[in-house]
């Protein structure tokens, strides 16, 4: 029988499915930006106003992938992050996590604790600053750490250790780096760097989170003050915890 007579089957329009949901660009790219990362309103207006408008079609694509979104409008930034892992005792199978969790050193932990709650001091003072954002130099941010070294610490390692851990923690995404607003190309005429400390902090470093991390800070400083007297042991230089 030649095959125009056997294909399509009559039946054919009978077995396709009834609907299928059109086609959206904006969906595709807002599940795209958000598998690579966080997105903020400031930095795409026309993305951020998509994900208002298709955060349902969102949740639903990122629920296959046993992924949610978090979104929040008043802060300005939309992520997707891993639901709770079922509990084994229901005989549900483990699933490998689509964003994995990464255990941070002592110094990258220490300095997200300090800029959170530095953040949460800017925003009871009212966000005085550049609008809503708190913007540090790597000056004010090396001070906010020089308490919890030893006394007589290196300066120049200091700085190193500093510009280390700033990367890693811009690296997380939790610091952004500032243009240089100095017109001058040569390093010493540049202004100072500035960062900014992005507001996705607060979703990320919680209230229970800060409160045991500042709980093992406590037990860090009695065992720096310690680590002062004539004899004493060397204080801790590393922890590990997770965001």
């Amino acid at each position: 029988m030649p095959l125009s007579e056997t294909w399509p089957p009559p039946d054919a329009a009978e077995t396709a499915p009834e609907t299928v949901p059109p086609l959206v660009p904006e969906l595709s790219q807002l599940m795209i930006h958000l598998l690579k990362g966080v997105l903020y309103r400031d930095d795409d207006e026309r993305l951020w106003v998509s994900l208002l408008r298709l955060q349902a079609r969102v949740r639903e694509q990122a629920a296959v992938l046993l992924l949610e979104l978090v979104l929040d409008e008043a802060e300005g930034h939309a992520f997707l992050k891993s639901r709770p892992e079922a509990d084994e005792s229901d005989g549900a199978p483990r699933l490998p996590r689509l964003v994995a969790r990464r255990p941070l050193s002592y110094p990258v932990s220490l300095m997200l604790a300090l800029l959170r709650k530095r953040l949460a001091e800017f925003d009871a003072d009212g966000g005085e600053g550049v609008g809503t954002r708190l913007v540090l130099s790597r000056e004010e941010i090396a001070e906010l750490l020089r308490v919890f070294l030893p006394e007589g610490s290196n300066e120049a390692r200091l700085i190193d250790q500093v510009d280390a851990t700033i990367a890693k923690v811009a690296d997380l995404g939790f610091l952004r780096r500032l243009k240089s607003t100095g017109a001058s190309t040569s390093p010493a005429a540049q202004s100072p760097a500035h960062y900014e400390v992005r507001r996705i902090l607060k979703a990320f470093v919680d209230a229970q989170w800060l409160a045991d991390f500042e709980a093992r800070l406590a037990g860090y400083r009695t065992a720096l003050s310690d680590a002062k007297a004539p004899g004493a042991a060397r204080a801790p230089a590393r922890e590990n915890a997770d965001v």
